[in-house]
C-alpha cells in the first residue's frame, strides 16, 4: 500500500497538469513560421500595378500559410539588413503592428495572429474564428464575412508620439498607405483579391483583435479569392 503522502502528491501533480492543459487551451501562445517569402514572381510590377482594384466579390475558398506569408512580408516584412522592411518609415521607427483574423487559412488553426517581420512568424493571441464578430461588431459590412482572413492594420502611437510630435497622424498615415498599397500588390501578383476599408468602429475592432494599450487601428484589409 503506498504512503499516503505519495496518493497526495500525485493527486497535486494530475490537478496542476489539467490546470496548465486548461490555460493552454484558453491563452494560445505558440508561434507559427511562416514560410520564407518569395523575392521574385510571375508578375512584373507594371502588370501588378495594372491588376489591382478593389476587390469585395470574395469566394469561400481557403488561403495557404505561403499566400499569407507573402501578404504579410510584403506590408511590413524585412527586406534587408538592419531590421529596414518593406514599407518607409520616417526615423525608421516602424509604429505599424500589423494582425490577421484568419479564418479559412489550410494547416493554421482560426483565430487572432501577431505579424512579427524579424522573425517572420505569427504570435498567436486569441483562439476561434473571430471574423463573425468583426463583420458584426466592427466593420458592419456582410461581404467581408466571405473573406479567408483579414490584414489588421494598427499603429502604435505611444511608442511614436514623442518622436513624430505633431508630424504623428500623417507620418502613420503615409506608412498605412505605403504598406496597404504593396498588400493591394502582392494580392494582385498571388491572384487574390483585397480592398482597403478605413470605416471598421475601432473601439470594436480593438476588443476583437484584442490590441494592448496603445495601440489604435488605421484599417483592415480583407483578403479571399475572387469570385
Amino acid at each position: 500500500m503506498r504512503p499516503i503522502s505519495t496518493i497526495l502528491a500525485a493527486a497535486s501533480a494530475a490537478v496542476l497538469l489539467a490546470a496548465a492543459n486548461a490555460c493552454a487551451q484558453q491563452s494560445p501562445s505558440s508561434t507559427i513560421k511562416l514560410p520564407e517569402p518569395r523575392h521574385e514572381g510571375a508578375m512584373s510590377l507594371e502588370a501588378a500595378l495594372w491588376a489591382r482594384h478593389s476587390t469585395r466579390a470574395l469566394s469561400h475558398d481557403s488561403l495557404t500559410p505561403a499566400d499569407v506569408g507573402q501578404l504579410l512580408w510584403a506590408a511590413q516584412g524585412v527586406n534587408r539588413s538592419g531590421g529596414h522592411r518593406t514599407t518607409p518609415s520616417a526615423m525608421a521607427m516602424y509604429p505599424l503592428e500589423v494582425y490577421l483574423v484568419a479564418s479559412r487559412v489550410r494547416g493554421l488553426p482560426p483565430g487572432v495572429y501577431h505579424y512579427r517581420p524579424a522573425s517572420h512568424d505569427l504570435e498567436a493571441v486569441a483562439a476561434g474564428d473571430k471574423l463573425p464578430d468583426l463583420v458584426s461588431r466592427a466593420a458592419h459590412a456582410s461581404w467581408i464575412g466571405d473573406a479567408a482572413a483579414v490584414v489588421v492594420f494598427a499603429a502604435a502611437y505611444d511608442r511614436v508620439e514623442g518622436r513624430f510630435g505633431a508630424h504623428t497622424e500623417s507620418f502613420i498615415g503615409i506608412e498605412a498607405g505605403a504598406a496597404t498599397q504593396d498588400v493591394y500588390l502582392e494580392a494582385a501578383e498571388l491572384g487574390l483579391g483585397t480592398t482597403y476599408v478605413g470605416s471598421a468602429q475601432d473601439s470594436a475592432l480593438v476588443a476583437v483583435v484584442g490590441l494592448p494599450q496603445g495601440q489604435r487601428p488605421v484599417g483592415i484589409m480583407p483578403v479571399g479569392r475572387p469570385r
